[in-house]
């Protein structure tokens, strides 16, 4: 819990990442930066996503429209918040030489996508109404 909290507070002081280790080659750095930006583009469009289902699809039933929004809108807030841990993570273990950290992240939230597509084919097949 103590290397979560101390992980949080790195996300607002980055600049306290270079108390540790030593500098890594900048293309590393600019690589887990460019990562990051990748997930928060994939944050970005999953909360789209969700925002699309809200409002586009008004003849979908109630709850079929909420659920798949709020887990469209759920999985971009989750996505958003584990880009910067990730990039957090990367940047301290590049610095002390240590293997980058193996991450659950990419299968849940691809698991995630895909259950909300497989609701959507049903939606489709089903009909509006369903």
């Amino acid at each position: 819990m103590i290397d979560f909290v101390r992980n949080i507070r790195l996300w607002f002081t980055p600049e306290r990442i270079r108390n540790e280790g030593e500098t890594p080659d900048y293309r590393f750095s600019l690589a887990n930066e460019r990562t990051f930006l990748a997930w928060v583009r994939t944050a970005l469009a999953l909360i789209g996503g969700g925002f699309a289902v809200d409002q586009f699809l008004p003849d979908l039933r109630w709850g079929w429209r909420v659920g798949l929004a709020l887990a469209l809108l759920a999985s971009g807030v989750l996505c958003s918040l584990r880009a910067v841990s990730h990039w957090v993570r990367c940047e301290r273990a590049m610095r002390r030489g240590e293997d980058l950290p193996a991450s659950r992240f990419p299968a849940v939230l691809s698991v995630v996508v895909a259950l909300v597509a497989v609701a959507m084919v049903v939606v489709v097949l089903v009909g509006w109404e369903g």
